[in-house]
Protein backbone atom coordinates (compact mmCIF):
# COMPACT_ATOMS: atom_id res chain seq x y z
CA UNK A 1 0.00 0.00 0.00
CA UNK A 2 3.08 2.37 0.86
CA UNK A 3 4.58 1.66 -2.20
CA UNK A 4 1.10 2.32 -4.75
CA UNK A 5 0.62 5.66 -2.54
CA UNK A 6 3.95 6.91 -3.29
CA UNK A 7 3.48 5.73 -7.17
CA UNK A 8 0.03 8.16 -6.92
CA UNK A 9 2.09 11.02 -5.33
CA UNK A 10 4.42 10.66 -8.17
CA UNK A 11 2.01 10.81 -10.56
CA UNK A 12 -0.61 13.66 -9.02
CA UNK A 13 2.55 15.68 -8.96
CA UNK A 14 3.72 15.39 -12.53
CA UNK A 15 0.35 15.85 -13.57
CA UNK A 16 0.43 18.90 -11.53
CA UNK A 17 3.80 19.88 -13.24
CA UNK A 18 2.37 19.51 -17.00
CA UNK A 19 -0.91 21.50 -15.75
CA UNK A 20 1.90 24.49 -14.15
CA UNK A 21 3.34 24.18 -17.27
CA UNK A 22 0.23 24.98 -19.52
CA UNK A 23 -0.77 27.98 -17.05
CA UNK A 24 2.71 29.44 -17.80
CA UNK A 25 1.96 28.73 -21.31
CA UNK A 26 -1.41 30.92 -20.57
CA UNK A 27 0.69 33.64 -19.14
CA UNK A 28 3.15 33.72 -21.81
CA UNK A 29 0.30 34.14 -23.88
CA UNK A 30 -1.18 36.92 -21.97
CA UNK A 31 2.03 39.71 -22.72
CA UNK A 32 0.86 40.13 -26.47
CA UNK A 33 -2.40 42.08 -27.18
CA UNK A 34 -5.35 42.24 -27.30
CA UNK A 35 -4.37 41.36 -23.18
CA UNK A 36 -1.18 42.83 -23.98
CA UNK A 37 0.43 41.84 -20.16
CA UNK A 38 3.92 42.69 -21.45
CA UNK A 39 5.85 42.55 -18.00
CA UNK A 40 4.82 38.56 -17.51
CA UNK A 41 6.94 37.91 -20.72
CA UNK A 42 10.30 39.10 -18.63
CA UNK A 43 9.12 35.71 -16.48
CA UNK A 44 8.47 33.46 -19.06
CA UNK A 45 11.80 32.30 -19.48
CA UNK A 46 12.49 31.85 -15.73
CA UNK A 47 9.37 29.82 -15.53
CA UNK A 48 10.25 27.46 -18.22
CA UNK A 49 13.59 26.81 -16.83
CA UNK A 50 11.56 25.94 -13.36
CA UNK A 51 9.14 23.35 -15.15
CA UNK A 52 12.27 21.55 -15.61
CA UNK A 53 14.25 21.83 -12.59
CA UNK A 54 14.98 18.58 -10.83
CA UNK A 55 13.05 16.78 -13.90
CA UNK A 56 15.45 14.49 -16.46
CA UNK A 57 15.81 15.83 -19.38
CA UNK A 58 13.33 14.21 -21.63
CA UNK A 59 10.82 15.27 -19.25
CA UNK A 60 12.23 18.73 -19.27
CA UNK A 61 12.06 19.14 -22.80
CA UNK A 62 8.02 17.48 -22.99
CA UNK A 63 7.48 20.48 -20.08
CA UNK A 64 8.99 22.74 -22.55
CA UNK A 65 6.77 21.37 -25.25
CA UNK A 66 3.58 21.37 -23.26
CA UNK A 67 4.07 25.41 -21.80
CA UNK A 68 5.11 26.27 -26.10
CA UNK A 69 1.98 24.40 -27.16
CA UNK A 70 -0.63 26.11 -24.77
CA UNK A 71 1.11 29.36 -25.03
CA UNK A 72 0.66 29.10 -29.45
CA UNK A 73 -2.95 27.57 -28.88
CA UNK A 74 -4.07 30.29 -26.80
CA UNK A 75 -2.27 33.45 -28.47
CA UNK A 76 -3.25 31.88 -32.59
CA UNK A 77 -6.64 31.14 -31.36
CA UNK A 78 -7.54 33.60 -34.34
CA UNK A 79 -6.78 31.05 -36.83
CA UNK A 80 -10.31 29.85 -35.65
CA UNK A 81 -11.86 32.54 -37.69
CA UNK A 82 -10.93 31.59 -40.97
CA UNK A 83 -14.07 31.23 -43.11
CA UNK A 84 -13.68 28.14 -43.79
CA UNK A 85 -14.28 24.12 -42.56
CA UNK A 86 -12.17 21.87 -41.41
CA UNK A 87 -8.98 24.28 -41.97
CA UNK A 88 -8.62 26.44 -39.19
CA UNK A 89 -8.22 24.02 -36.94
CA UNK A 90 -6.18 22.01 -38.93
CA UNK A 91 -3.71 24.71 -39.23
CA UNK A 92 -4.05 25.82 -35.46
CA UNK A 93 -2.86 22.30 -34.16
CA UNK A 94 -0.40 21.91 -36.64
CA UNK A 95 1.36 25.26 -36.18
CA UNK A 96 1.11 25.54 -32.83
CA UNK A 97 2.57 21.95 -32.34
CA UNK A 98 5.46 23.10 -34.71
CA UNK A 99 6.28 26.18 -32.62
CA UNK A 100 5.98 24.70 -29.66
CA UNK A 101 9.37 22.53 -30.63
CA UNK A 102 11.60 26.24 -30.06
CA UNK A 103 10.41 26.37 -26.11
CA UNK A 104 11.03 23.06 -26.02
CA UNK A 105 14.28 22.72 -27.57
CA UNK A 106 15.32 25.78 -25.72
CA UNK A 107 14.57 24.31 -22.29
CA UNK A 108 16.66 21.52 -22.79
CA UNK A 109 19.76 22.76 -24.31
CA UNK A 110 19.64 25.14 -21.07
CA UNK A 111 19.66 22.49 -18.88
CA UNK A 112 21.94 20.33 -21.03
CA UNK A 113 24.10 23.59 -20.19
CA UNK A 114 23.47 24.16 -16.77
CA UNK A 115 26.76 23.72 -14.65
CA UNK A 116 27.12 21.17 -12.24
CA UNK A 117 24.27 18.86 -13.57
CA UNK A 118 24.10 15.23 -14.09
CA UNK A 119 24.19 13.18 -16.52
CA UNK A 120 20.91 12.48 -17.57
CA UNK A 121 19.12 15.03 -15.77
CA UNK A 122 18.64 18.66 -14.38
CA UNK A 123 20.02 18.08 -11.41
CA UNK A 124 20.41 21.77 -9.62
CA UNK A 125 23.92 22.81 -7.86
CA UNK A 126 24.22 26.26 -7.37
CA UNK A 127 27.45 26.13 -5.55
CA UNK A 128 29.31 24.18 -8.66
CA UNK A 129 31.62 26.69 -9.25
CA UNK A 130 30.82 29.34 -7.62
CA UNK A 131 29.85 33.09 -9.36
CA UNK A 132 30.78 32.94 -12.34
CA UNK A 133 29.84 29.70 -14.17
CA UNK A 134 25.94 31.11 -13.52
CA UNK A 135 25.99 33.97 -15.28
CA UNK A 136 27.93 32.37 -18.01
CA UNK A 137 24.92 30.10 -17.95
CA UNK A 138 22.43 32.87 -17.72
CA UNK A 139 24.47 34.74 -20.70
CA UNK A 140 23.99 31.20 -22.83
CA UNK A 141 20.56 31.00 -22.58
CA UNK A 142 19.76 34.40 -24.07
CA UNK A 143 22.18 33.42 -26.94
CA UNK A 144 20.25 30.17 -27.42
CA UNK A 145 16.61 32.09 -27.10
CA UNK A 146 17.93 34.23 -29.99
CA UNK A 147 19.45 31.60 -32.27
CA UNK A 148 15.97 30.14 -31.98
CA UNK A 149 14.31 33.13 -32.84
CA UNK A 150 16.41 33.92 -36.08
CA UNK A 151 15.64 29.82 -37.01
CA UNK A 152 11.93 30.45 -36.65
CA UNK A 153 12.10 33.06 -38.53
CA UNK A 154 13.48 31.84 -41.83
CA UNK A 155 13.12 28.06 -41.41
CA UNK A 156 9.95 26.57 -43.60
CA UNK A 157 9.59 30.14 -45.00
CA UNK A 158 9.87 31.41 -41.65
CA UNK A 159 7.18 32.80 -38.96
CA UNK A 160 7.98 35.50 -36.78
CA UNK A 161 5.04 36.01 -35.76
CA UNK A 162 5.43 36.52 -31.66
CA UNK A 163 8.61 36.45 -31.22
CA UNK A 164 9.70 37.77 -27.16
CA UNK A 165 10.88 41.11 -27.85
CA UNK A 166 7.66 42.06 -30.16
CA UNK A 167 5.28 42.11 -26.62
CA UNK A 168 7.47 44.61 -25.42
CA UNK A 169 6.04 47.26 -28.40
CA UNK A 170 4.66 49.65 -26.20
CA UNK A 171 7.57 49.77 -24.18
CA UNK A 172 8.98 52.83 -26.06
CA UNK A 173 12.81 53.54 -24.57
CA UNK A 174 13.75 49.52 -24.60
CA UNK A 175 12.54 48.84 -27.95
CA UNK A 176 14.66 51.55 -29.24
CA UNK A 177 18.09 48.86 -28.97
CA UNK A 178 15.97 47.54 -32.05
CA UNK A 179 18.25 50.11 -34.29
CA UNK A 180 20.73 48.25 -33.57
CA UNK A 181 19.99 44.33 -33.00
CA UNK A 182 16.75 44.30 -34.79
CA UNK A 183 14.13 43.27 -32.34
CA UNK A 184 16.15 40.07 -31.60
CA UNK A 185 18.26 42.36 -28.92
CA UNK A 186 15.03 43.03 -26.93
CA UNK A 187 14.47 39.33 -26.97
CA UNK A 188 18.38 38.83 -25.21
CA UNK A 189 18.07 40.88 -22.99
CA UNK A 190 14.52 39.91 -21.59
CA UNK A 191 15.80 36.36 -21.61
CA UNK A 192 19.06 37.32 -20.11
CA UNK A 193 17.27 39.09 -17.32
CA UNK A 194 15.00 36.40 -16.62
CA UNK A 195 17.45 33.43 -16.31
CA UNK A 196 19.70 35.61 -13.78
CA UNK A 197 16.34 36.25 -11.99
CA UNK A 198 15.80 32.81 -11.63
CA UNK A 199 19.75 32.21 -10.50
CA UNK A 200 19.17 34.51 -8.01
CA UNK A 201 16.11 32.81 -6.55
CA UNK A 202 18.09 29.63 -6.11
CA UNK A 203 20.93 31.27 -4.99
CA UNK A 204 18.40 32.61 -2.07
CA UNK A 205 16.89 29.38 -1.99
CA UNK A 206 20.33 27.69 -0.79
CA UNK A 207 22.16 30.49 1.11
CA UNK A 208 19.32 32.22 2.87
CA UNK A 209 21.60 34.07 5.64
CA UNK A 210 23.57 35.27 2.94
CA UNK A 211 21.21 38.51 2.11
CA UNK A 212 23.14 40.21 -0.42
CA UNK A 213 24.75 37.26 -2.37
CA UNK A 214 21.79 37.28 -5.07
CA UNK A 215 22.78 41.07 -6.49
CA UNK A 216 25.59 39.41 -8.03
CA UNK A 217 23.23 37.34 -10.38
CA UNK A 218 21.29 40.25 -11.69
CA UNK A 219 24.21 42.67 -11.67
CA UNK A 220 25.44 42.31 -15.13
CA UNK A 221 21.86 42.22 -17.09
CA UNK A 222 20.45 45.18 -15.00
CA UNK A 223 23.37 47.27 -16.76
CA UNK A 224 22.64 46.08 -19.84
CA UNK A 225 18.94 46.94 -19.68
CA UNK A 226 19.49 50.14 -17.79
CA UNK A 227 21.85 51.21 -19.93
CA UNK A 228 19.76 50.18 -23.31
CA UNK A 229 16.34 52.01 -21.29
CA UNK A 230 19.42 55.62 -21.53
CA UNK A 231 19.94 54.77 -25.61
CA UNK A 232 15.96 54.54 -25.70
CA UNK A 233 15.41 58.19 -23.88
CA UNK A 234 18.57 59.25 -25.50
CA UNK A 235 17.14 58.53 -29.28
CA UNK A 236 13.58 59.51 -28.02
CA UNK A 237 14.30 63.09 -27.41
CA UNK A 238 12.76 65.48 -29.53
CA UNK A 239 14.27 66.62 -32.81
CA UNK A 240 13.10 69.11 -35.60
CA UNK A 241 9.96 68.23 -37.35
CA UNK A 242 10.39 68.14 -40.80
CA UNK A 243 8.50 70.70 -43.14
CA UNK A 244 7.22 68.75 -45.30
CA UNK A 245 4.82 66.21 -44.65
CA UNK A 246 1.85 64.30 -46.44
CA UNK A 247 -1.30 63.94 -46.11
CA UNK A 248 -2.70 60.48 -46.88
CA UNK A 249 -6.24 59.25 -46.72
CA UNK A 250 -6.32 55.74 -45.70
CA UNK A 251 -9.37 53.64 -46.23
CA UNK A 252 -10.91 50.59 -44.58
CA UNK A 253 -13.70 49.05 -46.03
CA UNK A 254 -14.17 46.08 -43.82
CA UNK A 255 -15.08 43.58 -46.36
CA UNK A 256 -15.53 40.37 -44.81
CA UNK A 257 -13.46 37.70 -46.04
CA UNK A 258 -16.29 35.51 -47.37
CA UNK A 259 -17.38 38.49 -49.64
CA UNK A 260 -14.41 38.62 -51.07
CA UNK A 261 -14.36 35.21 -52.59
CA UNK A 262 -17.68 35.77 -53.90
CA UNK A 263 -16.72 37.72 -57.34
CA UNK A 264 -20.54 39.27 -57.86
CA UNK A 265 -20.88 40.31 -53.98
CA UNK A 266 -16.92 41.79 -54.56
CA UNK A 267 -17.64 43.83 -57.35
CA UNK A 268 -20.69 45.46 -55.72
CA UNK A 269 -18.29 45.93 -52.30
CA UNK A 270 -15.85 47.58 -53.87
CA UNK A 271 -18.57 50.23 -54.61
CA UNK A 272 -18.03 50.95 -50.95
CA UNK A 273 -14.65 51.44 -51.21
CA UNK A 274 -15.07 54.14 -53.87
CA UNK A 275 -17.57 55.64 -51.57
CA UNK A 276 -15.31 56.29 -48.68
CA UNK A 277 -12.67 57.29 -50.81
CA UNK A 278 -14.70 60.05 -52.37
CA UNK A 279 -15.99 61.31 -49.04
CA UNK A 280 -12.41 61.40 -47.54
CA UNK A 281 -11.52 63.60 -50.79
CA UNK A 282 -13.36 66.24 -48.60
CA UNK A 283 -9.97 66.80 -46.32
CA UNK A 284 -7.89 67.02 -49.89
CA UNK A 285 -5.25 64.12 -49.27
CA UNK A 286 -2.95 64.01 -51.53
CA UNK A 287 -3.14 60.39 -51.63
CA UNK A 288 -5.97 57.93 -51.19
CA UNK A 289 -4.37 54.33 -49.93
CA UNK A 290 -7.14 50.91 -49.94
CA UNK A 291 -6.08 47.74 -48.41
CA UNK A 292 -4.32 44.58 -49.98
CA UNK A 293 -7.00 43.12 -52.51
CA UNK A 294 -8.93 46.18 -52.65
CA UNK A 295 -10.59 45.87 -56.30
CA UNK A 296 -12.07 42.65 -57.66
CA UNK A 297 -10.48 40.63 -60.07
CA UNK A 298 -7.22 41.32 -61.88
CA UNK A 299 -7.02 45.27 -61.86
CA UNK A 300 -5.10 45.12 -65.37
CA UNK A 301 -7.02 42.72 -67.15
CA UNK A 302 -10.59 43.84 -66.17
CA UNK A 303 -11.64 46.88 -68.14
CA UNK A 304 -14.61 47.60 -65.69
CA UNK A 305 -13.02 47.63 -62.39
CA UNK A 306 -9.21 49.01 -64.18
CA UNK A 307 -11.77 52.07 -65.52
CA UNK A 308 -12.90 52.46 -61.94
CA UNK A 309 -10.08 53.40 -60.81
CA UNK A 310 -8.21 55.64 -63.11
CA UNK A 311 -11.56 57.61 -63.46
CA UNK A 312 -12.01 58.12 -60.07
CA UNK A 313 -7.92 59.41 -59.87
CA UNK A 314 -8.54 61.42 -62.99
CA UNK A 315 -11.57 63.12 -62.08
CA UNK A 316 -10.07 63.97 -58.66
CA UNK A 317 -6.44 64.48 -59.39
CA UNK A 318 -5.50 62.17 -57.04
CA UNK A 319 -2.38 59.45 -56.22
CA UNK A 320 -4.03 56.05 -55.65
CA UNK A 321 -2.05 52.98 -53.74
CA UNK A 322 -3.85 50.28 -53.49
CA UNK A 323 -3.39 46.47 -53.25
CA UNK A 324 -4.89 43.97 -56.56
CA UNK A 325 -3.89 40.50 -57.96
CA UNK A 326 -2.23 40.72 -61.18
CA UNK A 327 -1.25 37.94 -63.50
CA UNK A 328 1.97 37.67 -65.97
CA UNK A 329 2.57 35.21 -69.08
CA UNK A 330 4.86 32.47 -68.14
CA UNK A 331 7.64 32.74 -69.00
CA UNK A 332 8.94 29.96 -71.16
CA UNK A 333 5.52 28.26 -71.65
CA UNK A 334 4.03 27.77 -75.29
CA UNK A 335 0.28 27.36 -73.64
CA UNK A 336 -0.69 31.09 -74.06
CA UNK A 337 -3.32 30.24 -71.30
CA UNK A 338 -0.70 29.81 -69.00
CA UNK A 339 0.13 32.28 -66.35
CA UNK A 340 2.17 33.04 -63.29
CA UNK A 341 -0.43 35.13 -60.77
CA UNK A 342 0.81 37.62 -58.07
CA UNK A 343 -0.63 39.11 -54.82
CA UNK A 344 0.57 42.72 -55.93
CA UNK A 345 0.17 46.71 -54.91
CA UNK A 346 0.11 49.48 -57.63
CA UNK A 347 0.38 52.87 -57.78
CA UNK A 348 -1.77 55.09 -59.56
CA UNK A 349 -1.21 58.74 -61.07
CA UNK A 350 -3.68 61.51 -61.03
CA UNK A 351 -3.66 61.28 -64.60
CA UNK A 352 -5.12 57.78 -63.98
CA UNK A 353 -1.85 55.65 -65.50
CA UNK A 354 -0.63 52.71 -63.63
CA UNK A 355 3.00 53.93 -62.84
CA UNK A 356 4.37 51.54 -60.43
CA UNK A 357 3.53 47.81 -59.66
CA UNK A 358 4.93 45.76 -56.38
CA UNK A 359 4.68 41.90 -56.32
CA UNK A 360 4.54 40.27 -52.70
CA UNK A 361 7.51 38.35 -52.14
CA UNK A 362 7.13 36.32 -49.23
CA UNK A 363 3.73 34.70 -49.24
CA UNK A 364 1.57 33.00 -47.08
CA UNK A 365 2.01 29.85 -46.70
CA UNK A 366 -1.35 27.32 -47.41
CA UNK A 367 -2.73 30.69 -47.75
CA UNK A 368 -1.16 31.73 -51.07
CA UNK A 369 0.77 29.18 -51.85
CA UNK A 370 1.05 25.42 -51.10
CA UNK A 371 4.37 24.15 -49.79
CA UNK A 372 5.78 20.97 -51.12
CA UNK A 373 3.09 20.36 -53.06
CA UNK A 374 5.28 18.41 -55.66
CA UNK A 375 6.23 16.36 -53.55
CA UNK A 376 3.51 16.17 -50.68
CA UNK A 377 0.32 16.79 -53.41
CA UNK A 378 -2.47 15.81 -50.55
CA UNK A 379 -1.64 18.67 -49.05
CA UNK A 380 -3.70 20.84 -51.70
CA UNK A 381 -6.59 19.18 -50.02
CA UNK A 382 -6.32 21.19 -46.48
CA UNK A 383 -5.56 24.65 -47.74
CA UNK A 384 -8.47 26.85 -48.99
CA UNK A 385 -6.94 28.42 -51.79
CA UNK A 386 -7.80 26.52 -55.08
CA UNK A 387 -4.17 27.24 -56.30
CA UNK A 388 -1.09 30.21 -55.42
CA UNK A 389 0.26 32.98 -56.15
CA UNK A 390 4.10 33.57 -57.36
CA UNK A 391 6.50 35.31 -55.45
CA UNK A 392 7.77 38.50 -56.62
CA UNK A 393 11.27 39.75 -57.95
CA UNK A 394 12.39 42.65 -55.61
CA UNK A 395 11.39 45.84 -53.71
CA UNK A 396 10.14 48.73 -55.71
CA UNK A 397 9.91 52.47 -55.00
CA UNK A 398 6.43 54.05 -55.28
CA UNK A 399 8.00 57.91 -56.61
CA UNK A 400 4.78 60.35 -55.79
CA UNK A 401 5.95 64.08 -57.21
CA UNK A 402 3.36 66.04 -55.67
CA UNK A 403 4.27 66.41 -52.55
CA UNK A 404 7.89 64.65 -53.25
CA UNK A 405 7.98 61.22 -52.21
CA UNK A 406 9.69 58.18 -52.34
CA UNK A 407 7.53 55.32 -50.82
CA UNK A 408 8.10 50.86 -50.39
CA UNK A 409 5.31 48.86 -49.96
CA UNK A 410 5.31 45.46 -47.78
CA UNK A 411 2.10 43.46 -48.44
CA UNK A 412 0.50 41.24 -45.85
CA UNK A 413 2.74 39.89 -43.18
CA UNK A 414 6.03 41.06 -45.12
CA UNK A 415 6.40 43.59 -42.64
CA UNK A 416 6.18 41.08 -39.50
CA UNK A 417 10.23 39.86 -41.00
CA UNK A 418 12.68 41.89 -39.75
CA UNK A 419 15.56 40.56 -42.49
CA UNK A 420 13.34 41.36 -45.39
CA UNK A 421 11.54 44.77 -44.31
CA UNK A 422 14.69 46.49 -44.21
CA UNK A 423 15.71 45.71 -47.90
CA UNK A 424 13.05 48.47 -48.58
CA UNK A 425 14.78 51.02 -46.80
CA UNK A 426 16.48 53.20 -48.88
CA UNK A 427 18.26 56.71 -47.74
CA UNK A 428 15.92 58.45 -49.96
CA UNK A 429 13.01 55.73 -48.26
CA UNK A 430 10.37 58.32 -46.88
CA UNK A 431 8.33 55.93 -45.34
CA UNK A 432 6.80 52.42 -45.58
CA UNK A 433 3.33 51.18 -46.28
CA UNK A 434 1.55 47.72 -45.27
CA UNK A 435 -1.13 47.20 -47.17
CA UNK A 436 -2.87 44.20 -45.59
CA UNK A 437 -5.86 42.25 -45.55
CA UNK A 438 -6.66 40.42 -41.66
CA UNK A 439 -10.44 40.12 -42.74
CA UNK A 440 -9.55 36.67 -42.68
CA UNK A 441 -9.72 36.97 -38.66
CA UNK A 442 -12.26 38.24 -38.31
CA UNK A 443 -12.02 40.73 -34.92
CA UNK A 444 -9.20 38.97 -32.90
CA UNK A 445 -6.38 39.48 -31.69
CA UNK A 446 -4.18 39.32 -35.28
CA UNK A 447 -4.68 42.81 -36.05
CA UNK A 448 -3.18 44.31 -32.60
CA UNK A 449 0.03 41.22 -33.11
CA UNK A 450 0.30 42.57 -36.63
CA UNK A 451 0.60 45.93 -35.57
CA UNK A 452 3.35 45.45 -32.97
CA UNK A 453 5.97 43.17 -35.06
CA UNK A 454 5.42 46.73 -37.58
CA UNK A 455 6.20 49.12 -34.61
CA UNK A 456 9.33 47.08 -34.75
CA UNK A 457 9.99 47.40 -37.92
CA UNK A 458 9.59 50.94 -37.83
CA UNK A 459 12.03 51.22 -34.63
CA UNK A 460 14.63 49.02 -36.46
CA UNK A 461 14.66 51.18 -39.70
CA UNK A 462 13.86 54.09 -38.07
CA UNK A 463 11.39 55.03 -40.52
CA UNK A 464 7.42 55.96 -40.37
CA UNK A 465 5.23 52.79 -41.68
CA UNK A 466 1.66 53.23 -42.62
CA UNK A 467 -0.76 50.86 -42.20
CA UNK A 468 -3.70 50.85 -44.50
CA UNK A 469 -5.78 47.31 -43.65
CA UNK A 470 -9.17 45.75 -44.49
CA UNK A 471 -10.72 45.62 -41.12
CA UNK A 472 -8.02 46.76 -38.60
CA UNK A 473 -5.36 47.95 -37.65
CA UNK A 474 -5.24 51.24 -39.68
CA UNK A 475 -2.74 53.65 -38.53
CA UNK A 476 0.63 54.70 -39.05
CA UNK A 477 3.97 54.47 -36.93
CA UNK A 478 6.34 56.89 -36.14
CA UNK A 479 10.22 55.69 -36.38
CA UNK A 480 10.38 55.30 -32.66
CA UNK A 481 7.32 52.47 -32.93
CA UNK A 482 4.79 55.21 -31.43
CA UNK A 483 0.99 54.22 -33.12
CA UNK A 484 -0.30 57.24 -34.03
CA UNK A 485 -4.05 58.35 -35.50
CA UNK A 486 -5.42 54.49 -34.95
CA UNK A 487 -8.43 54.35 -36.98
CA UNK A 488 -11.56 53.93 -34.23
CA UNK A 489 -10.90 53.30 -30.47
CA UNK A 490 -10.19 49.94 -28.64
CA UNK A 491 -12.18 47.63 -29.82
CA UNK A 492 -13.82 49.36 -32.36
CA UNK A 493 -11.17 49.22 -34.98
CA UNK A 494 -12.67 47.02 -37.25
CA UNK A 495 -15.14 49.03 -38.96
CA UNK A 496 -15.45 50.89 -42.30
CA UNK A 497 -14.59 54.25 -42.39
CA UNK A 498 -11.45 56.65 -43.17
CA UNK A 499 -8.91 58.01 -41.47
CA UNK A 500 -6.64 60.69 -42.63
CA UNK A 501 -3.13 60.92 -41.58
CA UNK A 502 -0.04 63.53 -41.83
CA UNK A 503 3.33 61.71 -42.17
CA UNK A 504 6.33 63.64 -42.31
CA UNK A 505 8.81 63.47 -45.27
CA UNK A 506 12.28 64.21 -45.63
CA UNK A 507 13.20 67.95 -46.53
CA UNK A 508 14.47 68.82 -50.10
CA UNK A 509 17.33 67.09 -50.56
CA UNK A 510 17.65 65.50 -47.47
CA UNK A 511 18.75 61.63 -46.94
CA UNK A 512 17.78 59.83 -44.43
CA UNK A 513 20.51 58.71 -42.02
CA UNK A 514 20.39 54.23 -42.17
CA UNK A 515 20.72 52.83 -38.54
CA UNK A 516 23.13 49.95 -38.20
CA UNK A 517 20.48 47.42 -38.46
CA UNK A 518 19.10 48.67 -42.08
CA UNK A 519 22.73 48.35 -43.36
CA UNK A 520 24.13 45.62 -41.65
CA UNK A 521 20.82 43.44 -40.75
CA UNK A 522 21.13 40.55 -38.52
CA UNK A 523 24.86 40.91 -37.02
CA UNK A 524 23.40 40.68 -33.68
CA UNK A 525 21.09 37.70 -34.54
CA UNK A 526 23.98 35.65 -36.69
CA UNK A 527 26.46 36.04 -33.50
CA UNK A 528 24.00 34.50 -31.66
CA UNK A 529 23.55 31.96 -33.69
CA UNK A 530 27.85 31.34 -34.20
CA UNK A 531 28.02 31.24 -30.49
CA UNK A 532 24.99 29.10 -29.78
CA UNK A 533 26.42 26.60 -32.27
CA UNK A 534 29.96 26.55 -30.66
CA UNK A 535 28.03 26.09 -27.33
CA UNK A 536 26.08 22.96 -28.44
CA UNK A 537 29.45 21.72 -30.06
CA UNK A 538 31.12 21.88 -26.77
CA UNK A 539 27.80 20.09 -24.91
CA UNK A 540 27.84 17.10 -27.14
CA UNK A 541 31.56 16.72 -28.40
CA UNK A 542 33.89 18.21 -26.22
CA UNK A 543 32.37 17.84 -22.78
CA UNK A 544 32.14 14.05 -23.50
CA UNK A 545 36.15 14.45 -24.51
CA UNK A 546 36.85 16.34 -21.18
CA UNK A 547 34.94 13.54 -19.30
CA UNK A 548 36.74 10.79 -21.13
CA UNK A 549 39.80 11.82 -20.33
CA UNK A 550 39.62 12.84 -16.93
Amino acid sequence: MGKLRRLNNTRVKELGRYALAVVVGLLWAAAYPKLGLAGAAWLVPASLLLLGAGQTRKRAFRLGYVAGLAFNLAALYWLWFIPVTFFPILGWLALSAYLALYPALWVWLGWRLFPGGKDGQTKVQWDAGGWAPRVIWAFSCALLWVALEMIMGRLLSGFPWLFLGTSQYRLTPLIQVASLTGVYGVSFLMVWASVSLFCAGGVIMSRPTRYWTWLGELALPAMAVGATLLFGMKELLPAKEPDQRMKIALIQPSIPQKVKWDPVENRKMFQRVLDLSRAALVLKPDVVMWPEAATPGLLRYEPEVSGLVTNFAELHNVWIVLGADDAEPRAGSSNPEDADYFNSSFLVDPKGRLVAKYDKRKLVAFGEFIPFEKWVPIFKFFTPIPGGFTPGGKPEAFQIEKPRANLSVLICFEDVFPHVAREYVREDTDFLINLTNNGWFGEGAAHWQHAASSALRAVENRVPLVRCTNNGLTCWIDGHGRLRDVFGEGDDIYGAGFKIIDVPLLDEGQRRALTFYTRHGDVFGWICVVMSAVLVGYLFVGRKQAQASS
